[in-house]
């Protein structure tokens, strides 16, 4: 996994103690994707961190499987875990590109803070629709740089190389917006905070 992983590693710890950015958003977005939520749903969260959402979402479905590229992530959200008694929450080192689940088997995927971070989303896009049920809804919140720092297609390179931010991919919200649906999604709910703020998208897959 490499260079990713070591910076995720690096940062894990810091970046378990940083309290969210913006509570109410997160709090909003918690509220929106459990009304989806059932309790014999299957759920797979990609690029889960330290596992915080993971765990809110677990006492609302049957099993949530969580997964990121950083060892050291998955080892505090186990710690979470194990502390707060979730059971039904299993965490586990991987990417979604290296994932293997069989086409057609989950209710939901989640995949929060991760698609800009993606070598190639539409892959990843893709590669979730072929993993729903028809009727099952990837829900994603996504920094879309492209509608507010274009500079950043410039900046950011320099500071991956040198190790100091993670690859950052610079699109608009209408470019991954056209992802999802070119996808086979449909958009069944769209909130932005605010402009600049990461857009909060819930796709849904045709039944």
């Amino acid at each position: 996994m490499g260079r990713p992983t070591k910076f995720w590693d690096r940062i894990a710890e810091r970046y378990a103690k940083r309290p969210v950015a913006d509570e109410a958003s997160y709090q909003k977005k918690l509220q929106v994707t459990q009304e989806y939520l059932r309790p014999d749903m299957e759920v797979l969260e990609f690029g889960c961190g330290t596992g915080t959402t993971a765990i809110h979402h677990a006492p609302h479905v049957k099993h949530i499987r969580a997964i990121d590229i950083s060892a050291k992530m998955i080892e505090i959200a186990q710690r979470k875990a194990d502390a707060g008694k979730v059971e039904n929450a299993t965490f586990e080192q991987s990417t979604i590109e290296d994932l293997s689940v069989p086409d057609r088997t989950l209710d939901v995927v989640m995949g929060h803070s991760i698609l800009h971070l993606l070598e190639d989303k539409d892959a990843a896009i893709a590669k979730v629709h072929r993993m729903l049920k028809p009727g099952g809804v990837f829900v994603s919140s996504t920094a879309c740089l492209g509608d507010t720092m274009k500079w950043f297609k410039v900046i950011g390179p320099v500071g991956h190389f040198f190790g100091l931010i993670p690859m950052v991919k610079v699109f608009t919200m209408q470019e991954l917006v056209d992802s999802l649906t070119a996808a086979g999604f449909a958009i069944d709910h769209q909130w932005q905070p605010d402009k600049g703020k990461a857009v909060f998208i819930v796709a849904k897959k045709a039944a």
